[in-house]
């Protein structure tokens, strides 16, 4: 079964719970000063705000990765999750490049150096327990589950309420199609989610 996440925005209070228990998940610092940062290499997701609506910002785990490596730095998961192992990558950085969407971060203030980026509680998904994101998750806004299932339940959320959400799912096909899905009242492109057309323009690298 190949997990993915739903993210409704509109269920969404920023209450930031996803970014606390991500970074209890992954042994990173969090506090009232980070809380207010923006995305960063020891903040792996982050709730954005523009008006009142909100985003989370966070690795799409897409399902034929571009930052994925020959050396397996960067490797899809058949369960979902898009994994950096540390002892495969050779440092070229090359992925950071190719991300589509910008969610790979260097790590400088670690000794050795390392990719940052979400994982997707790769750990728990391969047992099939949702991420740390959905299970804190109050309002329900992140959801965990199969793939299909999440976009079906995504597409029908939008049928009935129409008037509720842009006629979208993003990362149904952007990218060749991602393991996070995202629901939303407002374009994501305004909360810097690249349109199709900027996905399209971008460089291929191989």
């Amino acid at each position: 079964m190949s997990y993915a996440l739903l993210y409704d925005a509109t269920l969404c209070t920023g209450c930031k719970q996803c970014e606390r228990v991500c970074a209890q998940k992954n042994n990173l610092p969090y506090d009232d000063e980070i809380a207010s940062e923006p995305q960063s290499e020891h903040k792996y997701t982050a709730v954005e705000e523009i008006n009142g609506k909100f985003m989370r910002k966070l690795c799409l785990q897409c399902l034929r990765p571009p930052c994925q490596c020959v050396r397996g730095g960067n490797r899809k998961l058949p369960e979902g999750p898009v994994i950096y192992d540390f002892n495969r990558c050779d440092g070229h950085g090359a992925c950071l490049q190719r991300c589509s969407f910008r969610q790979i971060s260097y790590g400088w203030r670690t000794a050795p150096a390392r990719m940052k980026k979400c994982e997707m509680c790769s750990d728990w998904v391969k047992e099939g327990f949702p991420t740390a994101c959905a299970s804190i998750c109050p309002t329900g806004a992140t959801k965990f589950g199969d793939r299909d299932a999440l976009l079906a339940e995504a597409k029908e959320r939008i049928r009935k309420n129409p008037d509720k959400y842009i006629n979208h799912i993003y990362g149904e096909t952007e990218a060749g199609g991602t393991s996070v899905l995202l629901l939303s009242s407002i374009p994501f492109e305004k909360f810097g989610w690249p349109t199709a057309e900027k996905l399209a323009d971008q460089p291929q690298i191989r």
